[in-house]
């Protein structure tokens, strides 16, 4: 690590190690107060999602058939009775479900970035690393990928593998991940490719091609490690998208399957009494855009942090 000397009275001070990229990027991190508020909006999403069925008053399918019944067969609105965010149309409790849909959505954000940098990543890499034929096939296909209509690709596998069991496994989840990440991947691709053709005629890569190491290594221990901090922000301004398009697919249908609670599944299921009961719909719609703004204003946080231009000026 770098040291930085300093002259007090005219002795020389003990050095001081500077500070490392990572110490550097929270430093600046700290001092963006959206990015702090996006930071904390994330953690509270994240542990509604882990402890959800734990803090729920209800499990997310149990009815409350007798409140319905004396409600008229109408749900029950807020702040009215044992059900503190009300519940459907048949007596399941709002809040527990909104918990539920909430642990979804994290799951779907995380796993699809893991597909998408399982696919990605790899892509990028051979693509930058070799360059030449290699690098003009696999990215005339990254330009196909990118150039289909993702909704429209996603809603095309969900429903030619719903009934299957893959489409089936883990309610439906499996399948959405798996659609999600297969069509966006391409962007983290394109990024690597970029770091590494940034990179790879660097002085440090031709010292460590002079004394033998493998190319593999070169790029899994030296390129990628150097270039992760635009993966960090892909990924995480990655993560509204997946959100979104989980809640799409669910509003039309397609996601995850009955009875769990997706946030798109709730706003569809309460548009039918949006007049009489509207915290059916706007319920779930403000826990999407809380999820989508905390995500978006934590990686124009990250994306400030992390890069080394921005470094002196905050």
């Amino acid at each position: 690590m770098a040291t930085q000397t300093t002259v007090v009275g005219g002795r020389v001070a003990k050095p001081r190690a500077a500070a490392s990229l990572w110490a550097d990027a929270w430093s600046r991190l700290r001092k963006n107060r959206l990015a702090i508020l996006g930071l904390i909006l994330v953690i509270l999403l994240l542990l509604a999602g882990a402890f959800g069925p734990i803090i729920a008053p209800y499990p997310y399918q149990v009815q409350d058939l007798v409140a319905v019944r004396a409600n008229h067969n109408q749900p029950i609105g807020p702040f009215v009775g044992p059900h503190a965010l009300g519940t459907d149309q048949l007596g399941r409790d709002l809040l527990s479900r909104l918990l539920d849909g909430a642990r979804i959505s994290v799951t779907v954000a995380f796993v699809v970035q893991a597909v998408i940098l399982t696919i990605g990543v790899p892509v990028g890499a051979i693509a930058g690393w070799f360059g030449g034929r290699i690098d003009n096939l696999l990215m005339r296909i990254t330009d196909v990928i990118y150039a289909f209509p993702d909704l429209l690709f996603i809603i095309l596998l969900s429903v030619a593998f719903r009934e299957t069991a893959f489409g089936q496994a883990l309610d439906g989840l499996l399948l959405v991940f798996v659609a999600i990440g297969l069509v966006s991947w391409v962007t983290v691709a394109r990024l690597v490719r970029g770091q590494l053709l940034a990179l790879k005629e660097t002085e440090f890569v031709e010292a460590a091609r002079a004394i033998g190491v493998s190319d593999r290594k070169i790029v899994t221990r030296h390129l990628l490690p150097n270039g992760i901090g635009p993966i960090i922000v892909a990924v995480t301004l990655g993560i509204p998208g997946a959100i979104l398009a989980e809640s799409t697919l669910a509003y039309i249908g397609i996601g995850v399957q009955p009875p769990r609670a997706s946030w798109g599944t709730l706003i569809y299921e309460g548009q039918k009494f949006i007049r009489a009961q509207p915290h059916l719909t706007l319920f779930p719609a403000i826990c999407i855009a809380i999820a989508l703004i905390s995500f978006t204003f934590l990686g124009d946080g990250l994306r400030d942090a992390l890069d080394p231009k921005l470094k002196g000026k905050q």
